[in-house]
């Protein structure tokens, strides 16, 4: 396989950056994907790259430079940007939905360029990339969420290890699977705890026995899927686009902005639990149930408006540091 470009020009760590830090935000928000995040960022290739050759011991200074970069803007961004977004999603959905489905959409021009001409096996895996993600909408829209109470620590690491996979794919959030997997909120409590701990206020004990096995989880699924996809692109590129395509668009789906939170109804169902009237009071606001709702005028106008700015601020993004030289990153096999 031809080599990437090095990175020697700085508007290309900045991009780096900028797509880690979006990765990081894209991961505090159950239904929003990191792996869509770095792909509409135009860096996607080149994470998945670098995953690969420091896990294979093949790594060089690009790559060690590069997987430096993301992470720490994706880390930096997932502890200074966790309240802000989970409120911001919370009491302005339908804004930070726009902005998050602009930012999506501004992925495609990028794999749309690698994908002509179009060929077969290219709209086969759009087809199954798009298939899987209408079945997870539906499945999510159905409500068959499971419940919020925690497993052992083999039940943790499986959630990890399933939570790093769906991270590094486009389309899939993380969140969203441990949301599924019931686990979403027994991770959120436990790096709570270890936050209370850090201060004084607590004992380490139970926070890490879920940290360390969604840890060690999430890390291998991070490499196995690096690889795989690394793997795929080199032998199977035009199949494996048409995929990430089929999951990029697909994520559109799940990010309908005129959907608002209601209140629980006794005898509903939410993270495994049936709603009574002793407990609806302790629901937290942000673990509603939500419902669609009419946008007005303004609200059209608004959300429009909104999409269009996140899809120029991805697109540009993309073309930090030089739109030819990503494209031949991803696309070259």
């Amino acid at each position: 396989m031809p080599e990437g470009p090095r990175i020697t020009n700085p508007l290309l760590l900045i991009r780096c950056g900028l797509g880690g830090i979006l990765m990081g935000l894209a991961n505090l928000v159950p239904g929003i994907s990191g792996g869509t995040m770095l792909l509409a960022a135009g860096v996607y290739r080149r994470f998945v790259d670098a995953v690969a050759r420091i896990t294979t011991f093949r790594w060089n200074m690009e790559s060690v430079v590069t997987l430096a970069v993301i992470v720490a803007g994706a880390g930096g961004a997932v502890v200074l940007g966790a309240g802000v977004i989970r409120d911001l999603v919370h009491e302005h959905r339908w804004v930070m939905y726009s902005l998050f489905l602009g930012l999506t959409l501004g992925g495609v021009p990028l794999l749309w360029s690698l994908l002509k001409p179009l060929t077969p096996r290219a709209i086969l895996g759009f087809v199954l990339g798009m298939g899987f993600m209408v079945f997870l909408t539906i499945s999510e829209s159905s409500g068959t969420n499971a419940g919020s109470a925690g497993g052992g620590w083999w039940l943790h690491l499986i959630a990890g290890l399933a939570a790093g996979s769906a991270m590094v794919l486009p389309g899939l959030s993380g969140s969203y699977v441990l949301l599924i997997l019931g686990e979403y909120l027994v991770v959120l409590g436990a790096v709570e705890g270890a936050k209370v701990a850090m201060q004084g206020g607590g004992d380490w004990g139970e926070p890490l026995q879920v940290i360390i096995p969604v840890g060690i989880g999430a890390i291998v699924g991070v490499v196995g899927v690096s690889n795989g996809v690394r793997w795929l692109l080199d032998h199977a590129r035009k199949a494996t686009l048409g995929v990430l395509m089929g999951l990029l668009l697909g994520a559109v789906l799940g990010l309908w902005p005129f959907k608002a939170p209601r209140h629980p109804d006794i005898g509903e169902i939410i993270r495994g639990e049936t709603v009574t009237a002793d407990n609806v009071d302790t629901i937290r606001p942000e673990h509603w149930p939500t419902e669609m709702f009419s946008p007005s005028a303004g609200q059209w106008a608004s959300a429009t408006a909104l999409v269009l700015i996140g899809f120029a601020a991805s697109v540009g993004i993309g073309m930090i540091g030089g739109k030819d030289e990503d494209s031949q990153n991803l696309g070259n096999a």
